[in-house]
């Protein structure tokens, strides 16, 4: 079985209904898949529901915006209850922050005489999880820029006139708030930002695995983060990272997978918690 554990919808910053990406990972020939929106499980009722009718297992997950002296710290979050009340308040709040940050990049565009209004990012998304994409979308639908990557490399990246820090939440939060819910939490794409201290800091914090297959990482990297997995007794995840749209990724999904063996470990895990 072919498995993507990392897939975006339309809920934060995706371009696909939960049930059409749950569609597509039939096409490509997966048999499970994990929903991994930004601060949001928004889409995961529907697209376990479409699940069960097209034989896809579908594993509720999410993923968590965090920081580590000002570096953006990804943390995945698999098999969690994600009904759970207190866990929601505190996406509510993540989603509110999120809005906020969006605001003032807005006023920071409009300081460089790009007239965007914050409604029309608003239009953008279909959840309250509102990000830089969404902004990206806007500067490039209404002609400010080019292209989705020219909105990121000349506004929104560290370091850019428009960026705005994000979501300031610990990881050492960001683990606990998944295991309050009986979910297992794991580092995305480390290969993009994280250093080798950070990796130390988040083994020592406790975290479950490491997404290890990523579209970011070439042969090397998943070598290395393997090793680093086997040697201090870390589960494995990965998949394509799929949004679709103006990422250009559409042929990620399905290219991308992982072994079942993989979510057997963590089933196993869990079964040991």
């Amino acid at each position: 079985m072919r498995v993507d554990l990392h897939l975006h919808t339309y809920y934060s910053d995706g371009v696909y209904s939960p049930a059409q990406v749950v569609m597509k990972a039939k096409e490509n020939g997966l048999s499970i898949i994990s929903i991994v929106d930004h601060d949001t499980t928004d889409g995961l009722e529907e697209a376990i529901e479409v699940g069960k009718e097209l034989g896809i297992e579908v594993i509720p997950g999410i993923e968590l915006s965090s920081s580590i002296n000002g570096t953006d710290i990804h943390i995945l979050g698999y098999f969690i209850n994600w009904k759970d009340e207190n866990f929601q308040v505190h996406l509510r709040v993540f989603r509110e922050l999120r809005i906020q940050r969006a605001k003032r990049i807005v006023e920071k565009l409009n300081a460089l005489d790009i007239p965007l209004e914050f409604e029309s990012i608003v239009e953008m998304s279909k959840s309250s999880a509102i990000s830089r994409v969404h902004i990206a979308n806007a500067l490039v639908k209404y002609g400010f820029v080019n292209d989705f990557y020219e909105a990121f490399n000349k506004y929104l990246s560290p370091g850019c006139p428009a960026y705005e820090k994000n979501i300031d939440l610990s990881p050492r939060k960001a683990i606990k708030l998944i295991s309050d819910v009986g979910g297992l939490s794991f580092i995305a794409h480390p290969g993009r930002l994280i250093s080798e201290n950070d990796l130390a800091s988040l083994i020592e914090l406790g975290i479950d695995g490491i997404e290890v297959i990523h579209p970011s990482h070439n042969d090397e990297l998943v070598k290395y983060y393997r090793a680093i997995a086997s040697e201090y007794f870390l589960l494995e995840s990965g998949g394509s990272d799929f949004h679709g749209g103006l990422r250009h990724d559409e042929h990620c999904i399905g290219a991308y997978t992982v072994p079942y063996k993989l979510v057997e470990m963590m089933k196993q895990r869990l079964n040991l918690k």
